[in-house]
């Protein structure tokens, strides 16, 4: 795996924390939802970089296939392919998210998918509070190789509810 985005031998988190003299939190008092908002914009970053770095294009175009990635159903599949591999505790930290009570929803998408997007966003905002980038790059790439290959996920993830 490349080497994770690092400041004075930090990861980002760990960067952004140490720049604005913040103190350290216990990860597990955060709810579900402030970790999706946070899983949101790192995975947003992920993708907006990846799509980027493949092609310099107009930025309507990149908006265009960053939005395909990270819409709810999209996320759905990511999760779906990386299912399996997740531990216990990220598998908790998913269900968490999941689970969780929101007060909004999204325009285009099911209130299943809706959810399970935000379970994603809330294992992804997790793993960048603990520094683990190099985690939420793996499963983001195991998760696009799946979505490209056209694998179904669907039925995986129903089974192992």
């Amino acid at each position: 795996m490349e080497e994770s985005i690092t400041a004075n031998g930090l990861d980002f988190a760990g960067a952004v924390k140490q720049a604005f003299s913040l103190e350290k939190q216990d990860i597990k008092s955060y709810s579900p939802l402030t970790l999706a908002y946070l899983g949101d914009a790192v995975y947003e970053l992920v993708i907006r970089t990846m799509l980027v770095e493949k092609a310099n294009m107009q930025v309507n175009k990149l908006h265009q296939k960053a939005s395909s990635h990270v819409k709810a159903s999209a996320q759905k599949d990511m999760i779906f392919a990386v299912l399996d591999l997740l531990t216990e505790e990220e598998l908790s930290v998913y269900k968490r998210g999941r689970n969780a009570k929101s007060f909004t929803s999204a325009k285009n998408a099911t209130v299943g998918d809706y959810r399970i997007a935000t379970g994603f966003e809330a294992l992804i905002g997790y793993l960048y509070l603990l520094g683990k980038t190099d985690r939420i790059l793996e499963l983001v790439k195991i998760g696009m190789e799946c979505r490209e290959s056209g694998k179904s996920l669907e039925k995986k993830a129903v089974e192992s509810e």
